[in-house]
């Protein structure tokens, strides 16, 4: 279980940096701790693996930089899915795809843009939430689901594919693994896809604090209210494949499968990406993009107490 305020590790060897960090985040409800320097920070967090929901770190610092914490971090089983914002004067495009394919969450550049730092913290540690409190779900029904061989899902809101990725990680070898990616899958299909909600259209609603009140109306919308997403699972000897289809017109997902350094200042728009790193073994997009099949390929050596394929549930 989470603990009740939010946690956030700050780690910059410039104090008045340290300063600025800690006067934004005063009175928001979150606790704070800060180090001096990238050793610190990991070894904050190496000894206690649950207690921060989002790390803040200064990349360029003595010794241990932010860049190795990061991939630290992202070796990490615990760790590894805490979100990161790397902060740095560095702006260039060669550094900010090193930080993204690192696993950084968002890139912070100085000087500090307060109302960009809250904005970004917020929906970190709000995807953080959602994810722990997927893990607790998931751990009660983790042994029945990991007899199940074939399924199918039909849904229509967030709330149902948050719930559906829940359920369906735990017919995962790892359910840790997949539960981040067949979320951010599965909601991409409610959002982007049934409810046609753009990248650019997403961006303007979150500044002005109207995407949830955006998606509500659309699913109350006769134009969309019908639509769903229809997710099948099916396991194999030695793979394992959900192929979800939505209803929308699709949309261009070449420009999202990896990290894009042009989109290392949004908000948003980095799930495909992030899933592929993290939780699957692959991505497939099918036709316009309103098809995808994810694939976790199975280690039968780990997998020894599985039931044989020919069983179904």
């Amino acid at each position: 279980m989470p603990a009740e305020t939010p946690c956030i590790l700050i780690a910059d060897d410039e104090p008045f940096n340290v300063e600025i960090l800690v006067e934004y985040l005063q009175g928001t409800g979150y606790e704070i701790e800060a180090v001096e320097d990238g050793q610190s920070a990991w070894d904050w967090l190496d000894a206690d693996a649950t207690r921060f929901d989002v790390v803040i770190l200064d990349r360029m610092m003595p010794g241990l930089d932010g860049l190795q914490v990061l991939e630290r971090i992202k070796r990490h089983p615990v760790l590894q899915s805490v979100p990161v914002i790397l902060q740095t004067a560095l702006a260039a495009k060669e550094q900010i795809l090193e930080g993204l394919q690192a696993g950084a969450y968002y890139y912070l550049t100085k000087p500090f843009d307060e109302a960009m730092l809250l904005s970004v913290l917020g929906t970190a540690v709000d995807d953080r939430r959602r994810y722990l409190r997927a893990l607790e779900d998931s751990d009660a029904a983790s042994r029945t689901f990991g007899l199940l061989h074939e399924a199918v899902f039909t849904f229509s809101t967030l709330d149902s594919a948050r719930d559906v990725a829940t359920t369906l990680a735990n017919a995962f070898p790892d359910p840790k693994r997949v539960v981040i990616g067949l979320t951010e899958l599965l909601v991409n299909a409610v959002e982007h896809g049934n409810l046609g909600i753009g990248y650019a259209e997403k961006t303007s609603l979150r500044a002005a604090e109207r995407w949830e009140a955006e998606v509500e109306a659309r699913l109350a919308d006769p134009v969309y209210a019908a639509r769903r997403v229809r997710v099948r699972y099916r396991r194999g000897d030695d793979e394992i494949r959900v192929r979800i289809v939505d209803e929308g017109s699709g949309f261009d997902w070449r420009r999202y499968v990896d990290m894009d350094p042009s989109r290392a200042f949004d908000t948003h728009g980095r799930g495909i990406a992030m899933s592929r790193m993290i939780s699957f073994d692959d991505i497939v997009y099918h036709g316009v993009g309103n098809e995808v099949e994810a694939v976790v390929r199975i280690d039968r050596a780990g997998d020894a107490d599985d039931p044989p394929v020919a069983a179904s549930a």
